[in-house]
């Protein structure tokens, strides 16, 4: 049976719920939730585990905050024994327009305290990333804000319809592959 860790990235606390910054958190749950799993807490992460189509997936909310994510994302990977390219990590993403979700199998940080930490943890950025476009919709100086903010009014059907996608994306990733899964979502624009 293949193994996946699905990474979602956020911060604990309800201060951050359903922020854009927490965007990670709030897809690996939709995800646990399809799949009538639930989350317990455990070492250094919430922990859910489903078993679908002949696929185990790990998902993991680490409970480090975004920016010490790399801790948990290595300790549950080398707990379950995963692969590196059998992760997937999803994160909020500001170079990216809210129409958008990028699949990647690795790449930089781009700035992504969370990303820089695992790089860093893992010696290496070629790890699988879906990147959740919240574009960058605020004034200068504002950025902080807008990222730990929650969503407008007008962006929450997009960002609904773009978390069922990414709900899909992660059970597409293991099912058909990342390259033919990048080919399809990538391709994708959320009106």
């Amino acid at each position: 049976m293949s193994k996946y860790l699905i990474v979602g990235l956020g911060n604990i606390g309800v201060e951050y719920a359903h922020t854009r910054h927490n965007i990670g958190f709030d897809i690996v749950s939709a995800f646990a939730l399809k799949h009538k799993a639930t989350f317990q807490t455990d070492r250094l992460a919430e922990v859910a585990e489903i078993r679908w189509k002949g696929k185990i997936f790990v998902c993991i909310k680490p409970t480090t905050y975004v920016n010490l994510s790399g801790r948990s994302f290595k300790y549950w990977m080398d707990k379950e024994k995963i692969v590196l390219e059998n992760t997937l990590t999803i994160v909020d993403e500001l170079a990216l327009p809210l129409s958008k979700l990028r699949l990647r199998p690795s790449g930089s940080h781009g700035g992504h305290n969370g990303l820089a930490d695992i790089e860093l943890i893992l010696g290496t950025n070629k790890y699988p990333k879906l990147r959740f476009g919240i574009g960058n919709n605020y004034p200068k100086g504002m950025q902080v804000e807008f990222v730990l903010g929650k969503w407008f009014p007008e962006e929450i059907r997009i960002v609904k319809n773009k978390m069922d996608a990414s709900v899909e994306t992660i059970e597409n990733f293991a099912l058909e592959g990342i390259e033919r899964t990048m080919n399809f979502i990538n391709k994708q624009e959320f009106i």
